[in-house]
């Protein structure tokens, strides 16, 4: 008896033929073998939406190689990825590959291990139609909206545009938080901050927040100056103290949605990196004598469940490696939030949690190794004690005034040994050791520090932020957030500053099209309403045509009506003080693959274009004549490189700092987050650091 079993990619053949013998064959289809015509609609609306399905252009020879390995087979077992695209590839090969006289049967794994593989075999099933049709539905109704939504966009707005159920619904999201932006009025207001000092000389901070028991309100700088004024003079002692101990508990493990905005936090991965990287580890990598193995549990999921055995291993590691304290007396268990989740699916987790990051580091490439550290530390943190917190609250009183000062320290650090869950904010969360403050005690002021501030607008989304709202408005799901934030970037609706999404004129445009025009398919309640549904027929409750049917009426007389409504909308061109050499026209601003651009507005009788030189105000460090110039490399990240190129070949990952190293005359590079920028010497040994405060402009 021989298997053939079907995989979808070559790394994970590889890793399961290790596992399955010489009477297994493991082939890989490369994803999908067949799919919607690329040059047609290819959807029969009058015939219950019935797909056209054709083979995917230079596949031929590789559906060939798998029927012949069919052929020879005595079973099939079709093991694409367990998730609905994975049933829908399984079926597609089913039919594809025309195997009749022999078993065909679908085998399900959420982990590449021995253990895993070989239960699959012991449980095979059908392929399951609704998950199937699930796929199909929402395959279907893309190509609907897309290719009736483009062309009047190619029509009305420009060629080349397109639209898409979740993509549209995306840009919405960042425009509006634009234009909240735009419309915003900051509004002045003062915070007063005193520093006092105990009757044993131990100084601590306070925040006066109240007067006469009500919030106290600065507006300005007039109202600040007389409250220090009365307060000046006047004694202070402690009011009521408050001390407790708090519990923080750890972050679940990952799902989806939550690794892809902390790997975005923590490691500056965008979401389609992430997943790329997150398959490898998935798929099973080269451990040298151990041979090839996958390292984490699938990672398209929005379900927090964890196996009971991986539970009980990351126990024995913990106990292991922090001590018994750290094990929590009952096993966590976390709550899914999305009433979708596939239970039968697990978090992304370690397949072996003993495996430690470090111990594997050799065998694995920078990015890899940093995910894997990732998920491994959050999954082992999820499993342990709650950190215990001592938290004192003390009020500072004088006449009606209140200050109020906060203090924790770390009790037990529990989870946080190992794990802390990065925030889209950059406040500081804890707040330090308060000295000892005992009711009616006086304390002296020892100086206030009054402060300007400004009310801030809504922040511009990070891709963390994003695909966090996309999840909470229920939009879309795991496999959808990567490849709509690359379209949405591809199509240039939308472009990236200073790790920000704003939406360019034509993102705008697009959306107040759609919202004018096609209200349903950028409304928030309607495309979660949409996911839902096809949530139901994945589950057997919903039939795919139906819902197809009720879509489609609608969607297409709105289609018709907007071809006869709506005006060629003329796009604003934002020119520049930039001229054109060739032709002396002002260049104006455009956007390509590439992020913003000169163009020249005589095209096509002028072709003439160039990149943005923006100057940093630093000197080349090398050849100490030419400006250093922001740059982007061809995958579009920033870099710094000398505008005399090629005569000075000289560029840096990380911006250089305007003047030398106080220490050893070296070059200097700016480094950290906005709130926290650091000047570090770049001379090995010199060891040179400064926080940066004095210049906001590096």
């Amino acid at each position: 008896m021989s298997s053939l079993v079907i995989v979808e990619s070559p790394a994970k053949a590889k890793t399961i033929e290790k596992y399955l013998g010489r009477k297994f064959s493991v082939k890989a289809s490369m994803g999908h073998v067949i799919d919607l015509p690329k040059s047609q609609f290819g959807v029969d609306v009058k015939n219950n939406f019935q797909p056209k399905y054709i083979k995917i252009r230079g596949k031929a020879k590789l559906i060939k190689d798998l029927k012949e390995s069919a052929k020879k087979a005595d079973s099939i077992f079709l093991a694409t990825d367990p998730d609905r695209e994975g049933e829908a590839i399984s079926w597609h090969l089913a039919n594809t590959l025309e195997i009749s006289d022999k078993p065909v049967k679908r085998i399900e794994f959420h982990e590449i291990t021995k253990k895993a593989i070989e239960n699959s075999l012991k449980n095979p099933r059908d392929i399951d139609m609704n998950k199937v049709n699930a796929q199909q539905a929402r395959r279907i109704l893309d190509r609907i909206v897309g290719y009736e939504l483009s062309p009047l966009l190619w029509k009305k707005v420009r060629r080349g545009l397109s639209a898409g159920r979740v993509q549209s619904v995306a840009v919405r999201l960042i425009c509006e938080r634009e234009q909240e932006i735009n419309a915003f009025t900051p509004e002045e207001f003062w915070s007063i901050t005193g520093e006092f000092l105990t009757v044993k000389r131990e100084s601590f901070i306070a925040k006066l927040t109240t007067f006469n028991k009500k919030k106290l309100e600065l507006k300005n700088e007039a109202e600040a100056k007389a409250v220090e004024a009365e307060l000046k003079p006047k004694s202070f002692q402690v009011g009521e103290v408050k001390k407790k101990e708090r519990l923080r508990f750890p972050a679940p493990p990952f799902i989806t949605s939550s690794l892809q905005q902390e790997a975005a936090r923590k490691l500056g991965f965008g979401a389609r990196k992430t997943m790329m990287v997150a398959q490898q580890l998935y798929e099973g990598l080269e451990l040298g004598s151990e041979g090839s193995d996958g390292l984490i549990t699938y990672m398209r999921t929005d379900s927090v469940r964890v196996a009971s055995e991986a539970q009980l291993e990351a126990r024995e590691v913990i106990k292991e490696r922090y001590g018994d304290s750290f094990v929590p007396e009952a096993v966590p268990v976390y709550k899914t939030k999305a009433a979708s989740a596939q239970e039968a699916h697990e978090a992304i987790r370690p397949t072996r949690i003993e495996r430690r990051p470090e111990t594997i580091k050799d065998f694995l490439n920078k990015d890899q190794y940093r995910l894997y550290q990732l998920i491994w530390s959050r999954f082992v943190a999820s499993q342990m004690r709650p950190a215990v917190l001592d938290t004192v609250s003390a009020d500072i009183v004088t006449g009606n005034y209140v200050f109020k000062a906060n203090g924790s320290v770390v009790k037990f650090p529990g989870f946080l040994e190992v794990y802390q869950e990065g925030r889209d904010d950059e406040t500081v969360e804890e707040e330090g050791r308060l000295p000892e403050l005992i009711p009616q005690e006086q304390v002296a002021l020892n100086k206030l520090d009054l402060k300007q501030h400004f009310t801030q607008p809504p922040p511009r989304y990070t891709e963390a932020s994003l695909i966090k709202t996309l999840e909470e408005k229920g939009i879309g799901r795991p496999s959808t957030y990567a490849p709509t934030i690359d379209t949405i970037l591809k199509r240039n609706y939308v472009h990236i500053e200073e790790k920000r999404f704003r939406p360019t004129e034509l993102g705008q445009v697009v959306v107040d099209l759609l919202k004018q025009k096609f209200a349903a398919i950028v409304d928030y309640d309607f495309t979660a309403e949409m996911e839902e549904k096809l949530d139901k027929i994945a589950d057997g409750d919903l039939d795919w045509v139906k819902v197809l049917h009720d879509f489609y009426s609608p969607f297409n007389e709105d289609v018709r009506k907007a071809s006869d409504d709506i005006e060629k909308v003329e796009l604003p061109l934002e020119e520049s003080d930039v001229q054109c050499e060739k032709c002396g026209r002002t260049m104006v601003y455009k956007y390509g693959r590439f992020g913003k651009f000169l163009a020249c507005p005589g095209y096509p009788e002028c072709k003439n274009t160039k990149p943005i030189r923006k100057t940093i105000g630093v000197k080349c460090p090398k050849c100490q004549t030419g400006d250093i110039l922001e740059r982007k490399s061809k995958k579009g990240r920033l870099f710094y490189g000398c505008n005399q190129y090629p005569n000075c070949d000289f560029t840096s990952w990380e911006r250089p700092y305007k003047d030398p190293c106080p220490q050893c005359n070296s070059m200097c590079v700016v480094k950290g987050s906005k709130m926290a920028k650091k000047i570090n010497c770049l001379k090995e040994g010199c060891g040179y650091t400064a926080d940066l405060t004095e210049d906001k402009d590096n």
